[in-house]
């Protein structure tokens, strides 16, 4: 009834968090048009006011991704033919530290990744200015294509260890371990998640919100040391916030799908 009842306001919660990207793309619209320095630094206010929203449906999001887990995590029980799960046991225990150790290393994956692709489409823009001195000049158009079909590529690529461990990590547990020890896993890691993509979530969006009023002549406005050092914490703070959080709602999810889907093949590898 939770779960329903969370997912009632899907409508108001997706008008929500349309609203952030649509501000944003909207801010770079205007600096790309040369627009007057008064209606970016609306625009500004606008994608500030995005950033909280889209860390609230955020948190709608990990509350739901929880309520499902929890949901999936009893019906697991049932089926694995489990009345609780002790950690008390030392390899329960370890099962459930081996669920905390997860999420972490799932989420510095998918921060790294955003990293290496990013450099993929900085290599192809420094290329590009190299091959096109016209770019500079005005006289002649960036091979957008390329550097699309480059961020791509590389997303893809860079997401095949994190999506490899998120499958990976709690079948092992489940064949090695047994179906006490992975449900210890699933437990502790759906725990750590929700709060790990809370942090990342609302983190990230702080970060970001923290360069914008910089930018509005606060402690010493653009190009100041402060500004310098909150483009940083940006730069950390948007794979927070769009990757790495979002993608650990989708790994609670998968955790407790996994491991209820494989929980026959873990009963009759410890039948015994």
């Amino acid at each position: 009834m939770a779960t329903m009842g969370m997912l009632a306001t899907a409508a108001y919660i997706l008008a929500m968090d349309t609203f952030g990207p649509i501000t944003d793309n909207a801010g770079g619209i205007v600096e790309m048009s040369q627009a007057p320095e008064e209606i970016r630094r609306k625009t500004d206010r606008l994608d500030a006011v995005g950033n909280t929203t889209k860390a609230l449906t955020k948190g709608y999001a990990v509350g739901s991704a929880a309520l499902a887990a929890f949901l999936l995590f009893s019906a697991y029980l049932q089926d694995a033919h489990l009345e609780a799960v002790d950690l008390a046991k030392p390899l329960v225990f370890i099962g459930g530290l081996i669920g905390a150790m997860l999420v972490f290393l799932f989420s510095a994956l998918a921060i790294r990744a955003v990293g290496k692709a990013a450099y993929y489409i900085i290599n192809d823009v420094r290329a590009q200015f190299r091959e096109n001195a016209g770019i500079m000049q005005g006289t002649s158009k960036p091979n957008y294509a390329r550097s699309v079909d480059i961020a791509t590529r590389g997303a893809l690529k860079e997401m095949v260890a994190p999506g490899l461990v998120a499958v990976l990590v709690p079948t092992g547990v489940g064949f090695i371990l047994g179906p006490e020890a992975v449900g210890a896993t699933l437990m502790v890691g759906t725990i750590a998640g929700v709060i790990l993509a809370l942090v990342f979530n609302t983190g990230g969006g702080a970060w970001d919100n923290a360069k914008k009023w910089i930018e509005t002549g606060m402690f010493g406005g653009k190009g100041s040391d402060a500004h310098k050092a909150a483009v940083v914490g940006d730069t950390v703070g948007d794979p927070f916030k769009d990757t790495a959080g979002p993608s650990l709602h989708v790994l609670i999810k998968l955790l407790s799908t996994l491991t209820l889907v494989l929980a026959p093949m873990f009963l009759a590898r410890h039948l015994f």
